[in-house]
């Protein structure tokens, strides 16, 4: 085998979990399996690609039927980090281990926040409140549109958000609302993400649109992306990887919307044959189809994912390694709330040609990056093991 690489794909599947971690009660998320519940839901689906690699290998229930000889290395992966956010499990992936919750609140945010926040916007708010983001502009949307006040929501998640009618509140302003509120939650009230929401429609029949923009937080310290640009690997991210990032560490961005706009720029980074390390997200599992819960087309959705590997797969090269995995969970048959499920992630890894086997259940998300850089051949000081079992 290669010791070293031409290219390295990573695709995490948003929200796309395989069980409860044993902490999950802490979260009120004891339960949860995004995948297996939201098969059963589903009489018929057909995965062949994934049941080829391992999939019903991972789930152990017999539910998907298990595959004696796989063609990917299967296992599942723990959470080290604290939380179940996009962001937490993206940075622990590149070797972030965030041990510190960020804050959230569920009861709204202080009212000295708010205050300084309609100071410098000059203009009143609504809403304040932790709550579904299709239900508060049916709640509030009415009312925004009458007064031009924007909605401000938060979640379970370390968010403040911020929703306006795009006919009523222009994109950049949106925008420069969210780079103000960024400005401001800092120290006690550093909020990974301070996130803009824009939707359209009329009363009875809003719909967000796909300019939602994220502000997060930069990460703390150097990661595994950081590294790789300092060494000359390129690195290609796809999806909101550049804005989970902070844009550090990124070569070019392929700033995609949707799933099937990403698959389309994954397949044409192929093609192209450049060298590097490619990160992508399909984030419709998440937001379209997991905070909705909607199971039949988060399954619908894998159906689409399945039959796009399978031709991805047959034009990788023996020099190509892929990894799939998730993020965290995001249970779309939960009903005890509309966030994330703090879930164990599926973890598959392809070598062209080569038969898998199993990986285990590893301890930290930071076993991939700590992979991908030894199989650049580059040696760190970055948490986690090699997952490579030969």
């Amino acid at each position: 085998m290669k010791e070293t690489f031409q290219r390295i794909i990573l695709i995490v599947l948003d929200g796309v979990g395989v069980g409860a971690l044993p902490d999950a009660i802490l979260y009120g998320d004891e339960g949860s399996n995004t995948l297996l519940n939201s098969l059963k839901e589903v009489p018929i689906f057909d995965l062949p690609f994934f049941q080829k690699s391992g999939l019903g290998n991972i789930l152990g229930n017999g539910f998907l039927e298990s595959n004696p000889s796989p063609i990917a290395y299967w296992g599942t992966m723990r959470e080290a980090s604290w939380g179940k956010d996009t962001i937490i499990g993206h940075w622990e992936m590149m070797g972030i281990i965030t041990e510190k919750p960020f804050p959230t609140y569920p009861q709204g945010f202080p009212r000295e926040i708010i205050a300084e926040f309609e100071q410098r916007i000059g203009r009143k708010t609504l809403g304040n409140i932790a709550a579904s983001g299709t239900e508060i502009i049916k709640q509030l949307g009415e009312e925004h549109m009458r007064t031009g006040y924007p909605i401000v929501y938060t979640s379970a998640d370390s968010v403040f958000q911020i929703a306006c009618h795009e006919e009523i509140v222009p994109i950049q302003t949106l925008y420069s609302f969210c780079q103000i509120a960024r400005s401001m939650l800092k120290g006690e009230h550093a909020v990974l993400r301070v996130i803009a929401r824009p939707f359209v429609g009329e009363p009875g029949n809003f719909a967000r649109t796909a300019n939602r923009k994220d502000f997060p937080l930069p990460p703390p310290y150097p990661t595994v992306l950081d590294l790789l640009s300092e060494r000359g690997i390129r690195v290609f991210s796809f999806g909101k990887v550049d804005d989970v990032f902070g844009g550090r560490g990124i070569t070019v961005s392929f700033h995609t919307g949707n799933n099937q706009d990403t698959m389309g720029a994954l397949s044409k980074w192929l093609e192209n044959e450049q060298p590097g390390f490619a990160f992508a997200n399909l984030g419709d599992f998440d937001t379209l189809w997991g905070h909705r819960r909607l199971p039949e087309k988060f399954v619908r959705g894998l159906e689409e994912v399945d039959k796009f590997l399978e031709g991805f797969y047959r034009e990788l090269q023996e020099d190509d390694l892929m990894i799939i995995t998730a993020d965290h969970g995001n249970d779309p048959t939960f009903r005890k709330h509309t966030d994330h499920t703090r879930e164990r992630v599926p973890l598959l890894l392809y070598l062209k040609g080569k038969t898998g086997g199993p990986l285990g259940e590893r301890k930290t998300f930071s076993d991939i990056g700590k992979t991908v850089l030894n199989l650049f051949g580059i040696q760190s000081q970055f948490p986690g093991e090699n997952l490579v079992p030969f």
